[in-house]
């Protein structure tokens, strides 16, 4: 039987896809405490977005009464490109008179947490 699985989701994130997923990396399969750890010491602007997503995932998990907090661990992390912002390309000026795109792009950040399952071999350790 697998745990319940709690989700939260930061959407249209003002912030490149290509580079939350370097943060999101970082946190996936550790435990709740360890990531919102590296989150809170790690210098990308992604981590600071990300922990507030794991933050709501894990008070998300604590409205249930049968599930131990501290036993949480992230079981997906992933960030979605999202729409362009504004739904269009932007212009700036090029050389020789020419208008040169740019794109300033959105994503979706996706945290799901869950519950650390014991096996009954490791609670015989014990």
């Amino acid at each position: 039987m697998s745990s319940p699985q709690f989700t939260a989701k930061h959407r249209y994130a003002r912030l490149t896809a290509r580079k939350a997923r370097i943060s999101a990396d970082t946190i996936r399969g550790k435990d709740v405490n360890q990531a919102i750890e590296l989150l809170e010491f790690s210098p990308r602007r992604s981590a600071a977005m990300l922990l507030k997503v794991l933050k709501s995932a894990v008070a998300n998990a604590g409205l249930d009464e049968n599930v131990n907090v501290n036993r949480l661990f992230v079981s997906e992390c992933f960030a979605d490109d999202g729409p362009l912002l504004n739904n269009r390309m932007r212009w700036r000026p090029g050389p020789q008179g020419r208008a040169m795109p740019f794109r300033k792009r959105t994503s979706h950040l996706t945290v799901v947490v869950r519950e650390r399952v014991e096996t009954p071999e490791s609670s015989k350790a014990n």
